[in-house]
């Protein structure tokens, strides 16, 4: 995954058209999929890919499809300094607080303490600790009360001249950083495989045996995947039984109070085969499209350099940049989505809708990681929805310490939550198409591009717990501190305030 530096005095514009050409003045950008960026004289940046994307066997598949672009400064990246010098944001984990009201929770005393966030990548990054410890001193965040990194099935050493394993070091770092970022006072256990995770049956086995150990040993209530693949590339009998195997561990972990978490993908309806050609009608990526997690797309997050929310669309910017979303072609629609896909029943054909929810994704409203083991260690700005599933276990972690136990398989709840309006940003604005591929268009509720939207976080916490266990005195008082909070630092309007939901926030 070859990153190339760029000058921070010029503009990036988000990209404008098909072939993911991407209107510059002389930024140059990197695309995970090996391909180079050159800029003409007129400052018109067009791409000319060495292999088109996701037809390269070598890179990761969600690693490689994010963007970043370095931050030249030598302080960490604010967002004032994106706006003015790049004309974009890079939001930092305050203002991401700030935007879905997790500092409502944070400001109250509820970070995530007691809890445990495992998560499950290929290779890990030689430098995670370090990038944390750099990144926490940056953004004035505490340590971890603990941090492990554990690789029961062996390690590959690191290569910076290989992008696969360039690739996942990258994915790793951000990971941990972002689901600290988000709840600083839990736990983080990093498991690494030492077989890449692609296309196919290839490191989900691994995957599947690290999460079970993760469950044996009992290292966490949260399990954060930020990978997938397509569902047609398992449609084989070694396919099917990876999924299979998958779906028991997921069950298996709901009835020990175990919440799991995956991304939905960052290339819209269009997703390769094991070749890396892209399938030519709408598809969907596993683990994501299991009825027993917890699936996360992307959107276009606006807000003002303090974090305050404005508004949001789903992430689309263009050919290969853009939320996944869909319908499944293996899993029959669960009981919990009856409701939400009644409107979608002539193109959903009863089967699993994704995703659940949403979190910020665009590149282009991007969040910062730093990375040292890079050939220039520094920051780099990110994107994707693999950004969103360590954010949100970070948001879990701290339902779980508020509700003094974790909350486990929370899809059943979250359905007849969000249906309440008030817990989620409902995203109405956007689509998931890909070039001539047509899929699907955000609307009011539910949709297969942005699910229920994004998060409120106090009022989507406080409804979850009071779901779980409506009668605690414990709980009742945690919520009491948050509704405190909320009140009295002007978090929420008066028509927040007026829903039925005022009892706990």
């Amino acid at each position: 995954m070859p990153i190339v530096p760029c000058v921070n005095k010029k503009v990036w514009s988000k990209h404008i058209s098909s072939v993911h050409s991407v209107a510059l003045l002389s930024l140059v950008v990197f695309c995970c999929a090996t391909s180079l960026l050159t800029v003409s004289a007129k400052g018109t940046q067009e791409m000319h890919s060495l292999h088109r994307m996701h037809r390269v066997a070598d890179l990761t598949y969600f690693a490689r499809r994010y963007r970043g672009m370095r931050w030249e400064k030598g302080v960490a990246p604010d967002d004032s300094g994106c706006r003015s010098q790049m004309k974009m944001p890079c939001y930092s984990p305050a203002e991401m607080r700030n935007a879905y009201n997790i500092n409502l929770l944070t400001n109250a005393g509820f970070t995530g303490s007691g809890q445990s966030i495992v998560i499950i990548d290929s290779y890990g990054s030689p430098t995670v600790a370090k990038d944390l410890k750099q990144f926490d001193h940056d953004y004035n965040l505490p340590d971890p009360p603990s941090f492990q990194v554990r690789s029961p099935l062996g390690t590959v050493p690191f290569d910076v001249n290989n992008s696969d394993i360039v690739g996942w070091a990258q994915e790793t770092d951000m990971d941990v950083e972002w689901a600290h970022a988000m709840a600083p006072g839990a736990n983080i256990v990093l498991l690494t495989s030492p077989i890449s995770e692609t296309q196919g049956v290839q490191g989900m086995p691994e995957f599947l045996a690290l999460e079970q150990y993760a469950l044996d040993n009992n290292l966490g209530n949260i399990i954060s995947q930020s990978w997938g693949t397509t569902e047609e590339t398992l449609f084989t009998p070694a396919g099917k039984k990876v999924m299979e195997g998958f779906n028991r561990f997921y069950k298996l972990a709901a009835s020990r109070g175990v919440t799991v978490l995956a991304s939905v993908g960052d290339t819209g309806v269009v997703n390769p085969d094991v070749n890396g050609n892209n399938y030519k009608f709408p598809t969907v990526e596993f683990p994501a499209s299991s009825p027993y997690v917890t699936s996360i797309g992307g959107t276009s997050l606006f807000a003002d350099t303090h974090g305050t929310y404005q508004s949001e669309t789903a992430w689309n910017d263009g050919v290969g940049s853009a939320t996944g979303g869909g319908f499944s072609h293996y899993f029959k629609a669960p009981s919990y989505q009856a409701a939400a896909l009644a409107p979608y029943a002539k193109v959903s054909k009863g089967n699993r809708g994704v995703p659940d929810i949403a979190y910020n994704g665009d590149p282009t409203t991007s969040i910062p990681i730093y990375l040292g083991f890079m050939s220039s260690p520094g920051y780099y700005l990110f994107g994707g929805t693999s950004a969103g599933s360590p954010q949100l276990a970070g948001l879990i972690a701290i339902a779980d310490q508020i509700a003094g136990h974790s909350l486990g398989f929370i899809n059943p709840e979250l359905y007849q939550i969000a249906a309440s309006g008030i817990a989620f940003h409902d995203i109405t604005t956007g689509n998931n198409n890909q070039g001539s591929i047509i899929g699907y268009r955000a609307g009011k509720g539910w949709d297969p591009v942005t699910g229920w939207g994004t998060p409120r976080a106090t009022f989507l916490i406080a409804a979850l717990i009071s779901a779980y266990t409506p009668s605690d005195t414990i709980i009742g008082a945690n919520l009491a501190a948050i509704a405190s909070n909320a009140r009295s630092s002007g978090g929420y309007s008066a028509r927040h305030l007026a829903h039925p939901m005022h009892n706990y926030i």
